[in-house]
């Protein structure tokens, strides 16, 4: 007898081999058969009708705080997800000294609109070095598994200390302790290293984060660290500065050392390389023996603008400004009086002066980039779609017209404004990037931008928008979930999951992809402190099972935790089946 088997589902098993009708067996945590299972299990689950996947892979998330006090690891583990990376874009709270751990906080909350206030309260700190707080993350057990990098951000605050600021230099000395330290941390088994190098990452103070102004020297020397120990992913964002060389130095580094390196490919604002010259020059580089690949997003990144969100087109107005601190109550008693409402209107934004003073204009104006999100909202809106267009067409203007929509459900009304990767006005760019071996599906950001993005659900978006109901070329159910579970597994040496075989962990989802579809955002309260989070969940998850046990069932949190920490690569157990 079996622990758990899956009845005849469509399997979909993350190979990209054809789907096929079957059975599934778990044992011990792992899948032990796959296809005709004569045997009966201990528990048993009906998936006729429903499609079978391996348990998503999400690579890039920022839970480094929230894995210290959550089990339940929302919103990714809403939507499929049963293993997370994050310590993504140089940020993270490990190593820390006891006096910079504010300054690691302030980071982070700047970088990834992360509550400071809700990390200050829900992590313990029980940990200094990057070991440490790998042991302190292995303590609890969760719905997900977890791995992590080593945060650039955090050992250039450990090693340089009051000396780390926007354009601080090294010593050989520093690079050799910093270079130490990710060694370290990768043998105790980080997933690899992360930076950022982007404006668009900046501290709660404005400042630039560490590794914006690094060398390629300190960045290859840190590399060589990991290569080394023989294993690890160097995940970096950059505004790809054409006079920064990144490709080149990125190329030489991964065929030196032999191991990946992984970067943020977007259309945004920020990068000096439109996208089909990051793609090409990445491809000189492996064509010439790197391994270089690029981490897409699925759809636009967008920010979502509400009153209580973090930005909304009033932000910058100083009418708003007199009415910010208040309780959102007395905000919302102001925002219904119709004389504040046209003070509002009336009155010019005040757009500070800043390297991103153009992206505020957009955010306080830019009526044609913006639209309406309704609960059917299509994230690949087109311009008859944006507030400018309907706006016309109900007889006002673009502001009067954002403020009603803000003022929708009683003030929870939400505006979508596809900030990054939205460059055309569509997202075809994509179909051809979600074809390639070089690039992998990630960029949920799941745990971060709390106030402003929800993008942890982009494993739901995959299946029910790009594989199900786009309007245009689609890709496969096949290779969707390929690149969902097994592509990225692989990148980070993670051999274990991502594919129904026996031998492989049992992570498993069961989805009635008829039913499956996303709901509307919404503003909940209940980080640590009141902290606030956008969060998004969907139906059509029949269950979602972790080493062998259900965590989720039609959405429904069962409150079991057979998740724990990733320590290093992985490896696939042979596993038997038994009748």
């Amino acid at each position: 007898m079996h622990d758990l088997v899956i009845r005849g589902g469509t399997i979909v098993d993350g190979s990209g081999k054809p789907r096929f009708t079957g059975d599934i067996a778990i044992d011990g945590g792992l899948i032990t058969a796959v296809g005709s299972v004569a045997a009966q299990g201990r528990e048993e689950i009906d998936a006729s009708g429903k499609i079978v996947t391996p348990g998503f892979v999400d690579i890039h998330t920022h839970y480094d705080g929230q894995a210290t006090w959550d089990a339940e690891m929302a919103p990714s583990s809403w939507h499929g997800v049963t293993t997370v990376v994050m310590g993504n874009c140089g940020v993270g709270f490990a190593p820390a000294k006891p006096e910079r751990r504010e300054w690691l906080i302030s980071l982070m909350e700047g970088v990834e609109d992360i509550p400071g206030t809700a990390l200050a309260e829900g992590m313990t700190w029980n940990w200094e070095s990057f070991p440490e707080y790998l042991d302190e993350l292995e303590r609890m057990p969760r719905t997900v598994d977890i791995g992590t990098h080593v945060p650039h951000g955090a050992v250039r605050a450990y090693v340089l200390g009051d000396r780390e600021a926007p354009g601080a230099v090294p010593t050989d000395e520093d690079v050799a302790e910093m270079s130490r330290i990710v060694e370290e941390g990768v043998r105790a088994g980080a997933l690899g290293f992360s930076t950022s190098r982007t404006i668009l990452h900046k501290s709660v103070d404005g400042e630039l984060v560490p590794g914006t102004t690094a060398t390629a020297e300190e960045l290859i020397a840190i590399g060589r660290a990991m290569g080394h120990v023989g294993y690890g992913v160097f995940e970096m964002a950059s505004d790809l500065k054409r006079e920064w060389n990144e490709f080149e130095w990125m190329g030489a580094l991964s065929r030196e050392t032999g191991l990946p390196v992984t970067f943020a490919a977007l259309q945004s604002i920020a990068k000096e390389l439109p996208l089909d010259e990051q793609i090409s020059e990445m491809r000189a580089q492996n064509d010439n023996g790197a391994n270089i690949v690029a981490q897409i997003a699925l759809r636009g990144n967008g920010i979502i603008m509400a009153w209580q969100g973090t930005v909304h087109p009033f932000r910058f107005s100083p009418v708003w400004a007199e009415i910010e601190a208040l309780p959102w109550e007395q905000q919302l008693a102001k925002l219904k009086d119709p004389v504040f409402k046209q003070r509002m209107l009336d009155t010019p934004p005040e757009i500070p002066d800043v390297d991103v003073a153009d992206l505020y204009r957009i955010i306080a104006g830019g009526w044609m980039l913006q639209f309406e999100m309704g609960p059917d909202f299509n994230y690949e809106p087109v311009a008859a779609d944006s507030i400018a267009a309907k706006a016309a067409a109900a007889g006002k203007t673009g502001i009067e017209y954002a403020y009603d929509l803000l003022m929708q459900d009683d003030g929870e009304g939400f505006i979508y404004f596809p900030i990054l990767n939205y460059a055309d006005g569509n997202l075809n760019f994509l179909e051809a990037l979600q074809e390639s071996t070089d690039t992998v599906n990630s960029l949920s950001d799941g745990g971060a931008h709390c106030g402003t993005i929800c993008d942890a659900a982009s494993p739901t978006f995959m299946l029910q928008y790009w594989v199900r109901d786009r309007v245009g070329k689609r890709i496969s159910l096949e290779h969707a979930i390929k690149r969902q579970c097994s592509d990225t597994a692989r990148l980070y040496g993670l051999n274990d999951r991502g594919v129904l075989a026996p031998g492989y962990l049992a992570d498993v989802n069961v989805i009635d992809m008829e039913q499956l579809k996303l709901g509307k955002p919404w503003l909940a309260f209940d980080l640590p402190a009141g902290g606030k989070r956008l969060l998004q969940k969907a139906d059509g998850y029949v269950c979602t099972i972790k080493s062998g046990q259900v965590t989720f069932r039609n959405g429904a949190y069962l409150g079991v935790h057979p998740g724990t920490l990733i320590r290093g690569p992985q490896h696939m157990e042979m596993a038997i089946a038994a009748e």
